[in-house]
C-alpha cells in the first residue's frame, strides 16, 4: 500500500512548487497585461476614456465589427451544424477531406488567407475584372471583411460539435424516428438538445474570434479610417500615433469581450461536464433495464 501511494502522489514540496510557478505564470503573462490594458485606459480620466471610444472613427470600428460577427456567426452555425451532422451521422465519399478542410484555417496563417481574398477578388485578380465591370467592390469594402472573418471562423463550430455528436450516437433520434417522428423533427426534440450547450460554447469561440480577428482582415480592410477599419485595427493605428488613451481604450473593449467568453466559457463547459455524467447515467440505465 505505501509502495502504490508512493507511485501516484508526488512530494509536498514538488506540488507547491508547480503550483506557485502556474500561479505567477498566470500573473505576468495574463493578469499583468489585462490589468495594465484597463489602467492605461483609464490614465487620463473617464471623461477622455468615454471620448475616446465615442468618436466617430472608433464608433465606426465597433459599429463595423459588430456587422462582420453579426453575419459570420450565423452563417459558421449553420455551416457547423451541418457538417457535424454529415461527419457523425453520414459515412460518403469525400468524408477526410471535408474533415481537413475544416481544419484548414487552423494550419493556414490569417494573412494568407487575406491574401488569397486579394487574388480572387482584387482589382488585379482573376475576378476583378468581372466585379469593376458590373461596380461590386469586395476587397477594401466591408464584403471583404466579412468573407475573411467567416474564412477564419467557420472551424470553431463544427470541431465543438463533431466529437460531442459520434460521442452522443444514434440511438436516441433512431427511437424517435421509429416512433414516428420526421427526419426534422428527431433533429429539433433529440439533437439539438442533447448539443445545445456545445453549439453554444462554439457560437461563444466564433464571435470572440470575429471580433478579434487581426491578420486577414488587415490585408483585406485597406485601413480606411472610419470605413474599412475593425477595433483591432483602429487599435493598431492609434497605438502607432502615440493615442495611448484612445488605443487602450479600444483594447479595453476586447480586454472586456475575453473576461466575458471565459466566464461563459466556464459555465458552458460546466454545463457539457454535467450532460455527459447525465447521458452515462442513462444509458447505464438503459444497459441495467435491458439485462
Amino acid at each position: 500500500m505505501a509502495s502504490r501511494s508512493l507511485l501516484t502522489s508526488e512530494q509536498a514540496w514538488v506540488r507547491y512548487a508547480l503550483t506557485t510557478f502556474a500561479l505567477l505564470f498566470l500573473l505576468v503573462f495574463l493578469l499583468v497585461p489585462l490589468v495594465s490594458v484597463f489602467w492605461e485606459a483609464l490614465s487620463k480620466g473617464w471623461e477622455l476614456y468615454a471620448a475616446a471610444l465615442t468618436e466617430y472613427e472608433a464608433w465606426q470600428a465597433i459599429k463595423l465589427t459588430l456587422i462582420a460577427a453579426a453575419i459570420s456567426v450565423p452563417l459558421n452555425l449553420v455551416f457547423g451544424v451541418a457538417a457535424a451532422w454529415a461527419i457523425a451521422r453520414f459515412e460518403f465519399r469525400g468524408k477526410s477531406l471535408l474533415t481537413t478542410l475544416i481544419d484548414l484555417p487552423f494550419s493556414v496563417s490569417p494573412v494568407v488567407a487575406g491574401l488569397m481574398y486579394v487574388l480572387l477578388f482584387g482589382s488585379h485578380g482573376w475576378l476583378g475584372n468581372w466585379l469593376s465591370a458590373h461596380d461590386i467592390q469586395i476587397i477594401f469594402a466591408v464584403p471583404g471583411i466579412v468573407l475573411a472573418t467567416v474564412f477564419v471562423t467557420f472551424p470553431f463550430v463544427a470541431r465543438e460539435l463533431i466529437p460531442l455528436m459520434q460521442a452522443q450516437g444514434q440511438d436516441e433520434e433512431q427511437a424517435a424516428i421509429v416512433l414516428g417522428a420526421s427526419g426534422f423533427a428527431a433533429f429539433w426534440h433529440v439533437t439539438l438538445p442533447n448539443i445545445k450547450w456545445g453549439l453554444l460554447y462554439g457560437v461563444i469561440l466564433t464571435n470572440a474570434r470575429a471580433m478579434g480577428e487581426f491578420g486577414a482582415v488587415s490585408v483585406v480592410s485597406g485601413h480606411i479610417r472610419g470605413e474599412t477599419n475593425t477595433i483591432p485595427l483602429h487599435v493598431e493605428i492609434l497605438y502607432n500615433e502615440y493615442n495611448f488613451v484612445g488605443a487602450f481604450a479600444c483594447a479595453s473593449i476586447l480586454a472586456m469581450l475575453a473576461l466575458v467568453t471565459l466566464a461563459i466559457k466556464t459555465v458552458i463547459e460546466w454545463r457539457i461536464e454535467r450532460q455527459h455524467e447525465a447521458s452515462l447515467v442513462r444509458t447505464q440505465q438503459a444497459r441495467a433495464a435491458l439485462v
